[in-house]
């Protein structure tokens, strides 16, 4: 018998350690894995990162200067309402004067949505669960705003009633070229006054939906589709734009932005849907407060039920995800709360 052909009798040490080392090669592979799956996400983060900067409308030097940290448009606005009765920035005839009287009669424009029914909300899984389940709802035959409410329409209001103006007008007046734009920065309480002095009012959630939607449960005002291109979401243009700028986005009634641009306040407190899967506990109102010194000193505070409600926001805006921009999808917050992505359109109700 060979050399080759004798068995090899490992004594018990040898055994174990051979065991150790091919365990701890087998985790080394293991590790090496990981950790290059790792470096193949963090990878695609910073791809996915590069694309983002890419679409930046703004010299991100400037970044510092152009994003707000969570909450500060709020108290930038709570500084605002100190300034309720300072005089207005615009005369009624200087606010008159900002657009010819052709673009006034447009901007002014509103479409008749018929009455009967049609279905709210959505029973798709991926959805938040506020905006389950899908129902069917009668309304109605109403009138809706074409489009956004416009900071020269916003203009007018403030010269005619001396309301405080947004608090990124800078001494009252709007920015050179950005008339058409729709007005931000204003809560529900402004959005409800504007209608009012307007003759109208905030339309429903219900009137909302529909007017976005039509008859046949569509995603999008388009269809079922996202196509970025037919709205303004996900800075992917960098700011809100124009009312009448997506022709090619509009509703199956032609009514305007009611995906992207900005998040419209509409009347109702946000509640459930009857029949929902989602908490109870998402409908619930709540504030923060700090809880002790301690919470104080590392300044954190606790997110506190209190005995109000939200107000519901619809449509999305440029800067949320476009999926937040489906005709079903609910957003709310505090009517008291301003931001650089709330605006509104109004509502009327038919006569018979």
């Amino acid at each position: 018998m060979s050399k080759m052909d004798k068995k090899i009798i490992l004594s018990p040490a040898e055994q174990l350690r051979r065991k150790r080392f091919f365990a701890a090669t087998i985790i080394t592979c293991i590790a090496l894995v990981v950790i290059g799956g790792s470096l193949h996400v963090v990878k695609l983060g910073s791809i996915r990162m590069g694309e983002m900067r890419a679409l930046a409308t703004y010299n991100l030097k400037e970044e510092s200067t152009r994003i707000r940290a969570a909450g500060e448009d709020i108290a930038l606005h709570e500084e605002n309402e100190s300034r309720k009765n300072q005089s207005a920035g615009y005369t009624v005839a200087e606010a008159e004067a900002l657009l010819p009287k052709e673009q006034w009669q447009e901007l002014d424009s509103m479409i008749t949505i018929p009455a009967g029914k049609f279905m709210m909300g959505t029973n798709l899984k991926n959805a938040d669960a506020a905006s389950h389940p899908q129902h069917t709802v009668n309304l109605e035959a109403f009138r809706i705003d074409k489009y956004l409410v416009t900071n020269a329409q916003y203009a007018r209001f403030i010269a005619a009633t001396g309301h405080r103006p947004p608090s990124d007008w800078k001494n009252g007046k709007i920015q050179e070229g950005t008339q058409q734009y729709p007005v931000t920065l204003v809560n529900w309480y402004d959005a409800a006054a504007y209608a009012k002095w307007a003759g109208k009012r905030l339309p429903t959630e219900a009137e909302w939906e529909k007017a976005a939607r039509g008859t046949d449960g569509r995603r999008w005002p388009w269809g079922n589709e996202m196509d970025p291109a037919r709205l303004n979401t996900y800075y992917n243009v960098g700011s809100a734009t124009n009312v009448t700028t997506y022709s090619n986005g509009v509703s199956p009634y032609g009514v305007y932005d009611m995906a992207g641009n900005v998040n419209e306040w509409v009347e109702d407190d946000f509640l459930p849907y009857k029949g929902t899967d989602a908490e109870a506990e998402v409908f619930k109102g709540k504030v923060a407060k700090v809880q002790n010194e301690q919470d104080q000193a590392m300044k954190v505070a606790d997110l506190v039920p209190v005995n109000k409600y939200y107000k519901v926001l619809r449509g999305g805006s440029w800067k949320g995800d476009p999926f937040s921009t489906a005709t079903y999808h609910r957003d709310y917050s505090w009517p008291n709360y301003a931001s650089d992505f709330y605006g509104f359109r109004c509502a009327s109700s038919v006569k018979n």
